[in-house]
């Protein structure tokens, strides 16, 4: 597997029905796309050539397969929800935080396993996980601005951290105040 974070730009189709349909939608939604197409039932072929990424829910295994085989034919990356061999992309379990996603695959292997993982993600990643990542990005921009090099940013930012003690990452033992520069 390949974990890839698509554009919210990017032209997206879903195509279903029913609570499937539904389901997709709010995980589409709360990724922030801005170039969403629904279309309940199967879509037409305008509409798949115009996607760059094809979702399908909720349709009969006929429109499923046509829809996946469409798709292909275009190179256009598909997702039939709940059908593995018509899938070119999968869609992991989320956890989102503000501008931060955290996602756990099992590649279709175990599910449960997934979202028992992002459960625990999300206990340990709190909503103020957002804030975090607010706090560290304006200090790489500014560092940035300064004009560092960038190894200083990484070192700036890793000793934030380190100093910052965040649960769960301060135990991690990877926020060790960074180590003198060899350019330094």
């Amino acid at each position: 597997m390949l974990p890839l974070v698509f554009l919210p730009s990017t032209p997206v189709l879903l195509a279903g029905r029913g609570a499937a349909l539904a389901k997709r939608l709010a995980v589409l939604r709360a990724a922030g796309l801005t170039d969403l197409t629904v279309v309940e039932g199967a879509p037409g072929d305008d509409a798949i050539a115009a996607a760059r990424l094809v979702f399908a829910a909720g349709l009969t295994d006929e429109e499923s397969e046509s829809v996946a085989a469409r798709a292909r034919a275009l190179r256009i990356p598909v997702n039939v929800e709940d059908v593995p061999h018509l899938c070119d992309v999968h869609v992991p379990a989320i956890v989102r935080r503000g501008g931060l996603t955290l996602t756990v695959s099992t590649a279709g292997g175990a599910p449960a396993l997934s979202a028992a993982i992002r459960g625990w993600l999300e206990d340990a990643f709190g909503p103020e996980w957002a804030a975090h990542l607010e706090e560290v990005a304006t200090l790489r921009a500014t560092l940035r601005a300064r004009g560092a090099t960038p190894s200083a940013v990484i070192r700036g930012v890793g000793d934030h951290l380190a100093a910052a003690g965040w649960s769960p990452i301060a135990a991690g033992g990877r926020c060790l105040p960074a180590a003198p520069a060899a350019d330094a």
